[in-house]
């Protein structure tokens, strides 16, 4: 039985700061202290005690971007992706995600994504939900964007496409009124009040949003655009928005799906000087991956899943060369200030949440630990949805 208290011996913490060898000890979900030495436990029978020797411990990963309830659909209805399962996420170290709709905001409900956010918090791990999806007029649960902010406990902002042939096309008056929306009901509720944005291939990029800066008086923060490696000219429109105080979102790769690596666009931000806080990765799970031919027509579809988050994680530091703290921030510390979640989701310190993976020295999975409930045992999920087999 997961018993309510543990005790982790011997971590090589990375913070995601590398802080060096502590012990970790874990109380109700929280960490409740992190010393060199925690003495006194070992013996104790209502303590579960973790020798991590010879392991990393990190911060459980946050991917800002899934499909829980599955994405798809560019193919008509037999090209629905499935939704998400609790062992799918977990099992990959993700231990709190933002679930949102993607093209299909018609069969795919707000309704049905806040019942399956509801399902996963229920299940073990931390979920959160934008409201909207790629359609403007935006879809509500509650009849406005601020209203569904305020009200529904799970939603932090607002989701829409630009720059996309799939999305409606807002002109940047919309666009600002739908940002406007969406930062009132973030400091209305007191919570991140983001609105993420699906970046097509289009020929207009981030233009609508620097319009909206150079226009008003909307804070960078409040913009969050996503699928900001699909090329050059993006990423480096996405370099321009770090250097004003926004965070770019690049979309993780799967090697077998595309030869087009987030961390080989995320190295080319940091030599263009891109600050590193300003940049986060996410999996775009259970959404699908289309390929379109020069009509716009669809000749293709796969789908992702959150394993692509390690991938570029090893990407990142065995490939490129980032250091391995700074590869973690893109997957938790970063995200966690994005999702207005800093000091309690993202890092490992006292009074945050008991959310952690422990990693051998490939950065394969060992151990994760969700809201201190040991979810995965030598790289195999033992935490799962009601109906998983």
């Amino acid at each position: 039985m997961d018993k309510m208290i543990k005790l982790i011996k011997n971590a090589d913490l990375y913070a995601p700061q590398h802080v060096g060898l502590r012990d970790i000890l874990i109380c109700g979900g929280k960490i409740a202290r992190i010393d060199e030495t925690i003495a006194g436990y070992e013996d104790l029978p209502d303590v579960d005690v973790y020798d991590a020797r010879g392991c990393i411990v990190a911060p459980g990963l946050i991917d800002m971007h899934v499909h829980i309830t599955g994405g798809g659909g560019e193919q008509g209805p037999t090209s629905r992706v499935p939704e998400i399962n609790l062992s799918e996420l977990l099992g990959n170290g993700v231990t709190t995600c933002v679930g949102l709709l993607g093209t299909d905001g018609t069969t795919r409900s707000l309704e049905n994504l806040l019942s399956k956010c509801k399902a996963l918090n229920e299940e073990g791990m931390t979920c959160y939900m934008l409201t909207g999806s790629y359609q403007y007029p935006t879809q509500t649960l509650m009849g406005s964007v601020i209203r569904d902010i305020m009200l529904i406990d799970e939603c932090i902002g607002t989701k829409v496409a630009i720059s996309d042939h799939r999305a409606s096309n807002l002109t940047c008056d919309e666009l600002i009124r739908l940002a406007s929306d969406t930062r009132m009901g973030g400091l209305l509720s007191g919570k991140a009040g983001v609105l993420c944005m699906h970046m097509g291939s289009g020929a207009n990029m981030l233009n609508d949003v620097f319009y909206a800066l150079d226009h008003t008086e909307i804070p960078v923060t409040t913009f969050l655009p996503t699928h900001m490696g699909r090329n050059i000219p993006l990423v480096s429109q996405g370099i321009r928005l770090t250097e004003l105080g926004g965070t770019i979102d690049i979309t993780a790769s799967d090697p077998a799906i595309s030869d087009h690596s987030a961390s080989e666009k995320i190295a080319y931000c940091l030599r263009s000087g891109a600050d590193p806080e300003r940049i986060t990765i996410s999996s775009d799970g259970c959404g699908s991956q289309p390929r379109f031919n020069e009509k716009g027509e669809c000749v293709g579809l796969d789908y992702t899943s959150p394993k692509v988050l390690l991938i570029e994680l090893k990407n990142c530091v065995f490939k490129e060369e980032i250091p391995l703290e700074t590869a973690l921030g893109f997957l938790t510390a970063n995200p966690a200030r994005v999702i207005g979640k800093a000091g309690v989701k993202g890092c490992l310190q006292a009074g945050a949440d008991a959310d952690l993976i422990v990693l051998n020295e490939d950065l394969d999975i060992v151990h994760v630990m969700a809201k201190g409930v040991h979810a995965c045992d030598q790289g195999k999920a033992i935490l799962k949805g009601r109906f998983e087999r």
